[in-house]
């Protein structure tokens, strides 16, 4: 299919009305049974499947709020199309979350009509930052455990995970890499860039605890073959970091163990709140708006 202009491309769309993501691709999903696998507490696969599209939901759009103050186009472009791949392995999550608990919401109720206490991200997920070297620290970390998680994702004995996996890892792949990249460029630079990532580095670290920790929804879908156990994922990111951070010329503290579950049971900081209410405000006020 050929078009005059990038307008036309962007236009064209059979029964979706929203241009803004999600037109002119394929779809993921195609020819991946969709059908909730046989003894899966369906629950429990909503609740898992929130989870993980919640971290990508809202990691999203703690990006897409830099894509005007990264330090050149280059990397606005980047940052742009980081926050575009995990909107849209959230938009995956979400629909599945939807089909498996069965009440009839979709990825956009989901997303526009949840209050924070609903939500499952990490905390690390909504945290701000204060300058470029913190959201580049806090990818890093991200992006390097989401790639582990995904991997192993990908071996799901539910299709439709296992399929998000496959695709998620080569988007992640490139996630890690442009993070690692600017870390190791911030941090063996001038002496100005590298206090600035290690602070990043020490402010972020504390999060890490929570990432590792294992809740009772994903140990009974582990347990059958569904879900990462995510203490699994520990030691490949540990590895990663480890190497990144000596390329960096720069050091780790210590992870701050957390209270387990607080994100995953809906306890957030007061940042989830305004993200909401800055993502939310239209839809809340046109709930059968389309766009």
């Amino acid at each position: 299919m050929s078009f005059d202009d990038a307008y036309g491309a962007l236009t064209d769309h059979d029964d979706d009305a929203r241009w803004a993501y999600g037109t002119g691709f394929a779809d993921p999903l195609a020819g991946v049974p969709t059908a909730i696998p046989d003894g899966v507490d369906r629950a429990d696969l909503a609740a898992y499947c929130l989870m993980l599209g919640d971290d990508a939901l809202i990691m999203s759009h703690r990006l897409q709020q830099w894509v005007t103050r990264a330090p050149e186009l280059e990397d606005e472009l980047a940052v742009a199309n980081i926050g575009l791949d995990l909107l849209g392995q959230a938009r995956l999550l979400l629909t599945r979350a939807g089909e498996a608990e069965g009440s009839g919401r979709d990825e956009d109720t989901l997303a526009y009509l949840r209050d924070p206490h609903e939500f499952r991200n990490v905390l690390l997920a909504e945290r701000s930052d204060d300058d470029f070297a913190h959201l580049v620290a806090r990818l890093l970390v991200f992006a390097t455990w989401r790639l582990a998680l995904l991997d192993r994702l990908a071996a799901s004995g539910d299709p439709v995970l296992a399929a998000i996996g496959a695709k998620g890892v080569k988007e992640v792949t490139y996630h890690r890499e442009y993070a690692a990249q600017w870390v190791v460029r911030l941090g063996d630079g001038t002496p100005v860039s590298h206090e600035r990532v290690q602070a990043a580095v020490d402010a972020v670290y504390p999060l890490v605890g929570e990432l590792f920790e294992t809740h009772e929804v994903e140990r009974r879908l582990a347990g059958r073959g569904i879900a990462v156990e995510p203490a699994s994922l520990r030691a490949e990111f540990d590895a990663v970091m480890a190497e990144v951070v000596a390329a960096a010329t720069l050091r780790l503290r210590a992870a701050t163990a957390v209270e387990p579950g607080r994100g995953r049971d809906g306890m957030h900081t007061a940042a989830l709140g305004e993200i909401l209410g800055e993502m939310q405000e239209l839809a809340r006020a046109i709930p059968d708006g389309a766009w």
